[in-house]
């Protein structure tokens, strides 16, 4: 009789003795660091390992296989150094000017913050991102030796990179929710005496970049249990909205080691752990939440100086950080640009004239509580690893570091579990009327930063002082389902609203986003839910709005003059999707609603906190002013359509495209598209994909264990070069998930497996087919 560790029990023998085999296989490449990378169909990786070390080696070395260039790019922009290379005026892939990113990166990454960051990792962090560096580095100078991929220019920006390297990329992806959105607005803050000296910069921008972090980092998720799945097990689909190119395009892998780890999932670049995925006890994903990451303050200045502030009636210097950058010029010369950053007690001082002045009475400072969350990749590491729902709940609950999303999660007993629990500045409703009397423009809080009570409040039970503790943070599990796409958790499960929360965290009797009203009208009911019904709500590529809207657009059609038949011809026509083979009437439906969005009087029926689902609803073309409104939105969409180049022929498959040309389905989020796209305008009658659904994952529990099936739309590699570029992409847009690999014999039995073996002692990798 075999008798197994405690440890281990829960395997079952057959487990063992596979994680036996696995660890011996784990074990051939011996060295300091070694890994095996088994791909499978469409390039996806299987990285196994017998530690962290080896394991991260693995990635690091599979992702420079595929992204070099593009790892590289983000390394060069979070160190700050775009301006040596591409000059100051120069762009980054989010459209911010070189320098201003730059100088942002170098004061933001400083060395003290980036080895601090790295000091607080547990040792097992602390080798996956030692290994992951090194595989990087080994995959970097084999491909160096054969010819850097065209995706790198010259390539004289292409360098090794360390830990440290990958701490600022994780620090940037916690600033996200945050500081990040203010990067000119830190680096162009300045005292109102050197106002003259200011950086021109163009705010609009910015704050078009600001108001569009939701839409392009969006998401839906759904978690069903036992009473509405299909076989009384867990069921979830992941859906991020998330960028198809840059610093937070998805890479999907699989990460073993035998005994301790077997996880499958999506990461973003430069990270060693899955951030949504599976593994052979629960699936989970994460949707963008509605919390507050930070708050500005009021800084009240020294009618003496507008460089000191007011606390406690004390005057108090803001501190001047310098900051200097290497900006190439025009004629290849490199010359040292230096600006001083201004900090206060409470963080960087931002400026954005007419919005966050600094006058000689006030300026507005910013904490982001997740410049003190060391945790995240810990966070991540302990889900992949988790056993158990209850387990990965407890983790959330004790580490906090979720920086900015909500985490959905289904186990394989069918339990359904909804966490708004990442990282918020504990401001609770009795704070905010004490401290939150100066408000400006838009949802952003403001406190008063001359008082010392009104600083963040603290808890022991928090994981940092200054956020809410996890008690005081939604939560809610559910035998028939929850969901989310990007509301507040107010109604994940309208038969059980989650309401009394600080502002700061979650808002009820609010008027849901129409992805929402969706998926509610998708789930209602007690019908059973299987994988086609959640793979039908994201490739169904319905146009919610349009069930609202259009019967009463098409009532106004009736009456309007002959300058706009040829518009509401295209409506009628309409097929009310944004798949491939939808008209241009999607586009005029589209540019109405736009116009019309801010125009409340626009609804039959109001906003309803009593039936949020349905309200508001219909469009009151009875009304006067509103078929005014219309008919000069409907003249502006034929002007803008025309001037696009798109004839009223066209289709949509015709005009979404991603870089290779491959017709890309999903639309507006705005309208209730469930398979939510941003694309911008790129040519005559062509529009450029550049966020949307990202890495799709629909998760089944069965008695074999998880059976799972997904794809990235935009494909596993950004190399133009690569087999791997476009082939997910073109079985995304015909509606296709694939089979996803995780068992031994499954990822064995693949037509495209193929075998590494690589180590940090070897001159290079050993392929084999075996």
């Amino acid at each position: 009789m075999i008798s197994l560790p405690r440890s281990l029990s829960h395997f079952g023998l057959a487990a063992v003795l596979a994680a036996s085999s696995l660890a011996a296989q784990a074990r051939e490449a011996g060295g300091e660091a070694s890994a095996q990378i088994r791909r499978t169909s469409f390039g996806v990786p299987h990285i196994l390992a017998r530690d962290e070390r080896g394991l991260g080696y693995g990635i690091g070395y599979a992702y420079a296989q595929d992204n070099l260039c593009l790892l590289a790019g983000e390394v060069l922009t979070v160190n700050g150094e775009r301006s040596r290379y591409f000059g100051g005026d120069g762009k980054t892939l989010e459209q911010r000017d070189n320098l201003a990113s730059d100088l942002f990166f170098t004061w933001f990454n400083n060395p003290a913050a980036v080895n601090g960051f790295l000091q607080a990792q547990p040792l097992a962090v602390r080798d996956l991102l030692e290994g992951y560096a090194s595989g990087y580095n080994r995959a970097l100078g084999e491909r160096r030796a054969q010819g850097l991929p065209a995706d790198c220019g010259a390539g004289e920006w292409v360098r090794p990179i360390s830990s440290l390297d990958l701490v600022k990329l994780t620090r940037r992806l916690l600033a996200e929710g945050g500081l990040g959105q203010f990067v000119e607005a830190v680096v162009g803050a300045t005292p109102p005496r050197l106002a003259a000296q200011r950086p021109a910069v163009d705010y609009s921008v910015a704050l078009a970049r600001q108001a569009r972090f939701a839409t392009e980092r969006g998401s839906n998720a759904v978690a069903v249990g036992r009473e509405r799945s299909v076989n009384g097990r867990g069921l979830l689909l992941a859906n991020p909205h998330f960028p198809w190119v840059g610093g937070l395009r998805f890479y999907q892998m699989q990460l073993t080691i035998p005994g301790q780890l077997d996880v499958m999932g999506a990461a973003l670049p430069g990270l060693p752990v899955v951030n949504i995925g599976f593994n052979q006890h629960l699936a989970w994903t994460h949707t963008v939440d509605t919390s507050k990451h930070f708050t500005l303050y009021r800084l009240q200045l020294d009618p003496q100086d507008a460089t000191r502030y007011l606390y406690d009636g004390q005057s108090l210097p803001l501190e001047r950080q310098q900051v200097k950058v290497a900006v190439k010029g025009k004629d290849g010369h490199v010359d040292e640009v230096e600006r001083t950053v201004y900090v206060s007690k409470f963080g960087p001082v931002v400026q954005w004239p007419g919005r966050l002045d600094w006058d000689k009475q006030a300026a507005y400072s910013l904490r982001d509580a997740n410049l003190d969350n060391t945790r995240v990749l810990q966070q991540w590491y302990q889900i992949n690893r988790a056993g158990s729902l209850e387990a990965l709940k407890a983790s959330v609950g004790q580490l906090q570091g979720i920086p900015w999303v909500n985490t959905l999660a289904v186990d394989s007993a069918g339990k359904a579990l909804y966490l708004n629990q990442s990282v918020v500045p504990y401001v609770d409703q009795a704070l905010l009327e004490q401290c939150a009397g100066t408000k400006a423009p838009g949802l952003l809080t403001v406190l008063d930063g001359s008082r010392s009570a009104c600083q963040w409040q603290a808890d022991p039970q928090a994981a940092q002082p200054g956020i809410f503790p996890a008690r005081l943070l939604p939560s809610l599990e559910r035998a028939d389902y929850v969901q989310s796409a990007n509301d507040s958790a107010w109604l994940a499960n309208p038969a059980q609203p989650l309401s009394g929360f600080s502002p700061l965290v979650s808002r009820s009797e609010q008027p849901l986003g129409m992805r929402s009203r969706f998926a509610l009208q998708r789930l209602q009911g007690n019908g059973k839910l299987g994988v086609a019904e959640l793979q039908r709500m994201v490739f169904d590529d319905e146009v919610y709005l349009a069930s609202l809207l259009l019967p009463d657009l098409l009532q106004w059609c009736a009456g309007v003059e002959a300058d706009l038949k040829g518009l509401c011809a295209s409506l009628q026509a309409w097929n009310g999707k944004a798949d491939l083979d939808s008209g241009v009437g999607l586009l005029h439906f589209d540019n109405l609603f736009t116009a019309l969005a801010q125009q409340p009087q626009i609804w039959r029926v109001a906003f309803d906190p009593a039936d949020p689902q349905h309200t508001p609803r219909g469009l009151a073309v009875e009304q006067a002013a509103v078929r005014k409104l219309l008919r000069e939105a409907a003249l502006a969409s034929l002007e803008q359509v025309g001037k696009a180049g798109i004839g009223a022929d066209r289709r949509w498959g015709q005009i979404q495209q991603a870089a290779d040309g491959t017709p890309v389905p999903g639309g507006p989020q705005a309208l209730g598209v469930y398979n939510a796209m941003v694309s911008v305008p790129v040519g005559p009658g062509k529009r450029l994909v550049v966020s949307g659904s990202s890495y799709l994952q629909i998760v089944s529990f069965t008695e074999q264990g998880p059976q799972a099936q997904g794809l990235l739309a935009f494909s596993l590699s950004s190399e133009q070069g690569s087999v791997h570029a476009g082939d997910q992409t073109r079985a995304f847009a015909a509606g296709q998930l694939l089979p996803i690999p995780f068992t031994e014999a499954q990822i064995k039995a693949d037509p495209q497996y193929r075998r590494s073996v690589i180590s940090e002692r070897d001159a290079g990798p050993v392929v084999s087919a075996q």
